[in-house]
């Protein structure tokens, strides 16, 4: 199952867009569907003799429905409107311009303006007024020279007491001195495709390890857990705040702590609103101490040098080609203020430079959301949402500065949008130089949020991951005589440790962990024990028939084609059978390029000529999404078709739903629990359905195993997966 795309390398195809502040919540920088969708009506309404202004009392939303949409729009309506803003960015990257004065200017990248790109099908749209050159401004644009790699010569009072090289500091046997013959037989290993694997239980945490080479006789044992972080190899003004703030350490955290900080490429699958403060707290002080011992090696050693001047023999190894050593993929402004804040606690600074105008570019205190939205939607959210920003964090003795030069920095923070457009690309190198120099010497890159990444654009992350550690095209100032020997023979990415942060596993996470998970130390994949089900938790929630119909795919390939199949000869006819009992029915479709073909096939097929249906995706905005819930509700659209990405932006509380029909099961088991616990509950709390009366319909195949198992459970989807039969009922 690892490694296993569906549908290829995008997810769901064109770029997802919230609408939101910013256009945070998704879709800037996508590709468009490919020639765009034929022009048709994309709903059927039935006919009333009541004009549509004329809304009965039992058509309106709900007050908390209402709110939510208003909350929607008054974030649309706070930024000036943006004609084509993805384009303008590029164009403003490409000029040279002063940096921006402190003064905070939300960049005009909405989704809704980036709509009329993506959205060819809805004609008519007025032009949009041009954006003035200071409204598209860049505010994270930094103009530094270049300093070039690790140049600091000065010599400063060392105050640590851990400069000696210890042996059993995992910084000095991964980097440092390695046992070259371990890492000769392991890299060969690496290039023939060689792996062991291994699992292992660790405090109801399974460990799944692929240890290149196949002779499991040479294999090193897992660390074992810790109980706090007295016991890592931690620089000593790092060890004393470490203890100070977390002395000890929970059961995830005893576990994870020893294999992230052993240098192991690592997927965890099991970050919630819970754990989130302590996995970023691990993630930055790990970040941090790779940092702090890599740079206070090379002052170190120019120090030294200086002092014993050209005669000596003394030639250090320790550099790389480029100075930034971390990077750090988030998906939203407000995460990178989290990140920020938990790297100065960390390292208690005397002075931050730029504090301000960071300040100023990342935070948005009013930005809340009312307490009734999901916990995990509001830790997402709320704040800056915006997912094009980049930033460059550099740390001296006793100061950190924000928006450092690149090339002078030792942290990079950025949004995968923001990375790619940082970088260029060979289709717009005439207007933008192509530059991936900064990424060549990455040593630790740490992915947040992974789940929440995946509902942006996809193949930036990749982009992003394909141009890591490629040797660079200028020199930079670099003092090749200090370059690790592996940079020079390009073996940089299987030093290089990923740390990918994700909810829930998925083909892509896998794929991308498998793909550049090329480290000699090895990959380890962390997930819990064992899944309850999503399905256990309606027993309060409510009762509803749930009918699990699987469908044969002879191969990833085929399976949105057999899917579809299925759907419009199995699934349809018995629903269009029903005539008016058909009002009710919500078909959740988690791709949007399902969606697309789907709702054509409920536009164009003579058979559903007589089902009035909606549409709700993360392209709808505002208005069209709430007329298309009201006409739901009130039964002019028998049918409403939602899209994943479009719950994972808005989390509509779609009302009137009497049953409804899965075209494919979400990635996100909360998904499942809110639309069938939610939307089937309220409306027994409306008396529109009797109690037990609602029912659940969900396709699947035998790739979508790691779906099905967050929603059914570890225990019962081998059986689902396997058995003769393809039909499976819960009660």
């Amino acid at each position: 199952m690892a490694g296993r795309f569906r549908g290829g390398g995008r997810r769901g195809g064109p770029p997802r867009g919230r609408g939101g502040r910013g256009g945070g919540r998704g879709g800037r920088g996508g590709k468009r569907a490919f020639g765009g969708a034929p022009k048709f009506d994309s709903q059927r309404l039935a006919e009333i003799e009541e004009s549509e202004s004329e809304v009965s009392e039992e058509e309106q939303l709900s007050p908390d429905e209402e709110s939510q949409d208003e909350e929607s729009e008054s974030e649309e309506e706070e930024e000036p409107t943006a004609s084509r803003p993805y384009f303008a960015l590029m164009l403003s990257l490409s000029k040279e311009s002063t940096a921006p004065s402190s003064k905070r200017r939300k960049l005009d990248h909405q989704p809704d303006d980036n709509k009329s790109d993506s959205k060819p099908e809805k004609p008519g749209k007025p032009e949009l007024e041009e954006v003035s050159e200071d409204e598209n401004q860049d505010i994270d644009h930094v103009e530094e020279a270049e300093e070039g790699p690790e140049d600091e010569i000065e010599e400063e009072d060392d105050d640590d007491e851990d400069d000696i090289p210890d042996s059993s500091d995992p910084f000095e046997t991964h980097f440092v001195s390695p046992d070259q013959g371990v890492v000769s037989k392991r890299l060969k290993a690496i290039k023939a495709n060689e792996y062991t694997q291994t699992h292992s239980e660790q405090n109801g945490w399974r460990i799944i390890r692929n240890l290149p080479g196949k002779d499991s006789t040479q294999s090193t044992p897992l660390p074992s857990p810790i109980l706090g972080p007295s016991s890592l190899k931690l620089k000593q003004r790092l060890a004393e705040t470490a203890s100070r703030k977390r002395p000890d350490f929970d059961k995830l955290e005893q576990v994870l702590y020893p294999l992230t900080f052993a240098y192991n490429d690592l997927l965890f699958c099991g970050r919630t609103t819970r754990n989130t403060e302590n996995l970023r707290r691990m993630a930055c002080l790990h970040s941090v101490n790779h940092v702090f011992k890599t740079r206070d090696r090379v002052i170190k050693n120019n120090a030294k040098l200086a002092k014993e001047g050209e005669n000596s023999d003394f030639e250090p190894r320790d550099q790389g080609f480029t100075r930034p050593k971390v990077l750090m993929i988030l998906p939203t402004r407000n995460s990178a203020v989290k990140m920020v804040n938990m790297i100065c606690s960390l390292c208690e600074p005397e002075q931050q430079e730029n504090r301000k105008r960071f300040d100023e570019s990342y935070l948005d205190k009013d930005a809340k959301f009312a307490t009734d939205r999901p916990e995990d939607f509001r830790e997402l959210f709320e704040g800056n949402d915006d997912d094009m920003f980049r930033i460059g964090i550099k740390f001296t003795r006793k100061t950190i500065k924000y928006f450092s030069q690149f090339y002078n920095s030792d942290i990079l923070i950025a949004s995968p949008l923001g990375l790619r457009m940082a970088i260029g690309s060979e289709e717009d190198k005439k207007s933008k130089k192509v530059d991936f120099d900064f990424l060549s010497s990455i040593e630790v890159v740490v992915v947040d949020q992974a789940d929440a990444l995946l509902m942006q654009n996809w193949e930036h992350v990749e982009y992003v991951f394909e141009h890591l550690n490629l040797q660079p095209r200028e020199a930079h100032d670099c003092d090749f005589s200090r370059v690790r020997e592996w940079y020079l023979e390009s073996q940089a990415p299987n030093f290089r440790q990923n740390i990918i942060i994700s909810a829930f596993n998925t083909p892509e996470l896998a794929e991308l962990h498998r793909r550049y998970g090329t480290n000699w130390a090895g990959r380890l994949r962390v997930q819990p024990e064992s899944y309850g089900g999503a399905i256990e938790e309606l027993g309060g929630l409510v009762r509803a028939k749930q009918t699990f119909s699987r469908f044969e795919a002879s191969s990833v390939a085929s399976e949105p084609d057999a899917r579809f199949e299925y759907f419009t000869s199995a699934v349809l006819p018995s629903l269009t059978k029903r005539g008016k009992d058909l009002t009710g029915t919500l078909i959740f479709v988690p791709s949007y390029l399902d969606f697309v073909r789907v709702r054509n096939y409920f536009a164009t097929n003579p058979s559903c000529a007589n089902v009035t249906f909606g549409a709700v995706s993360e392209y709808a905005d505002v208005p069209e999404a709430s007329r298309a819930r009201s006409h739901f509700l009130n039964g002019r659209h028998q049918v409403l078709l939602y899209t994943e990405r479009a719950h994972h932006f808005r989390r509509y509380a779609v009302r009137g739903v009497r049953r409804v029909v899965m075209y494919g099961l979400p990635d996100n088991p909360i998904f499942y629990k809110e639309i069938v616990g939610g939307y089937l509950s309220k409306s027994e709390q409306d008396l529109r359905i009797e109690p037990g009366q609602g029912s659940v319909r969900v396709l699947f195949s035998k790739y979508d195993l790691l779906r099905l198992e967050r929603v059914v459970g570890s225990k019962r989807v081998g059986k689902m997966v396997r058995d003769r039969g393809d039909t499976f009922d819960f009660i």
